[in-house]
């Protein structure tokens, strides 16, 4: 990381590129964004550039292995921004140790309807209701197999998977298949090292089904039976359960070949949320971002407490500096990912979240960030 460069870069994301990107409404922007960034990424020059000016490498503090797959930093892309895992040479240049693209679904989905976003610059936080957009499983694996193999040698692929949003998949019966048969396609890909179930999306057709204790067991043992020896498994957990609701479903996932719990999901509770911005009752979706910080560290606190030696944590929302990265580390998350934080401080913060953590690290004592995961559960 060149340290002028990014403040740089951070001073005029703030104020040129983001006043202007926010005066457009989001879904154009991000349909834009990826347009323009898909070509830039076909420059090995400018990918080079980008690595030198943003990155953060800092193998002795931050590096881990976890499950046999080793992580150069923790700081990760959450699902839900490359749903078709179009951009992932410039998500690794940008400085992300890892990236967790979809939610990828068995059939091809358009969505829900647009508009899929809602910005509440305030509060800090996006609505989304994008529905599980993506291309499907056949035709994001293709895509992988477009990328350099060595792309993925040490920048972990983490592949989130959810049932198809559509009317034809609600049944119980049909939704486990609909997750089997995205569970194999990528379990058979070596690039991918990780799978994640998404079983708390908000916004699609029939709802959470696979929140309730019995038919998670149901998904898990269906996926059980042809599993994925050389992939970590995680489940994406809903974060607007009660903890002994979300206790129960820990306790059905430790009877399972599940390796992580990610923690956790949009919230759909706007009563209880610290909004600062007014929220039409016409705009559809949940929340990211700070509406969910407490409820999640919270979350991670308690499944460190109870299942730390059971599960892998990745903690998510609410991460805009390297401050707030560590306080859900110290909680017990061992890797962290994020996605709002990026759209309103801009690319440059994943280099600056690194270099933070490495000091906080370093201030506290600690010579790697395994010994700082849960210390203060």
């Amino acid at each position: 990381m060149i340290v002028p460069l990014s403040v740089a870069a951070a001073v005029t994301y703030k104020r040129i590129a983001k006043p202007v990107l926010f005066h457009h409404a989001p879904d154009i922007v991000h349909e834009r964004m990826l347009r323009v960034a898909t070509h830039l990424q076909h420059h090995p020059n400018l990918l080079a550039m980008l690595r030198a000016s943003w990155s953060y490498q800092n193998a002795p503090l931050l590096s881990q292995t976890l499950h046999g797959i080793y992580f150069a930093n923790p700081v990760g892309l959450s699902a839900g921004f490359d749903k078709n895992v179009e951009l992932s040479p410039l998500v690794h240049a940008i400085g992300f140790g890892f990236m967790e693209g979809g939610s990828v679904t068995r059939y091809p989905c358009a969505g829900n309807p647009r508009p899929w976003f809602y910005r509440l610059p305030k509060s800090r936080s996006l609505v989304v209701h994008a529905g599980l957009g993506n291309y499907g499983a056949n035709k994001i694996a293709k895509k992988i197999d477009d990328y350099p193999r060595e792309l993925f040698d040490y920048f972990p692929l983490n592949i989130s998977i959810a049932k198809t949003n559509s009317p034809s998949v609600v049944d119980r019966k049909e939704g486990i298949d609909d997750y089997a048969y995205s569970f194999q396609k990528f379990a058979k890909k070596k690039e991918v090292r990780m799978i994640t179930l998404n079983i708390s999306c908000p916004n699609a057709y029939g709802g959470e089904p696979f929140t309730d204790p019995k038919s998670l067991n149901a998904l898990l043992n269906r996926l059980d039976r042809k599993p994925a020896p050389d992939k970590a498994v995680f489940i994406k957990m809903p974060s607007d359960l009660s903890w002994p609701q979300f206790k129960a479903l820990l306790a059905v996932a430790d009877r399972h070949n599940i390796q992580g719990i990610t923690i956790g999901n949009l919230t759909k509770d706007r009563q209880h949320a610290r909004l600062r911005d007014p929220l039409p009752d016409n705009v559809q979706g949940g929340l990211s971002g700070k509406p969910t910080w407490e409820r999640t560290n919270n979350l991670i606190k308690q499944t460190y407490r109870q299942y730390g030696k059971r599960f892998t944590i990745i903690g998510v929302g609410g991460i805009f500096s390297a401050e707030d990265a560590y306080t859900k580390i110290t909680l017990g998350a061992s890797l962290v990912e994020l996605i709002t934080g990026m759209v309103f401080e801009g690319p440059q913060l994943i280099g600056q979240v690194n270099k933070g953590l490495a000091a906080l690290l370093a201030h506290d004592g600690y010579a790697n960030i395994g010994e700082a995961i849960g210390s203060r559960a």
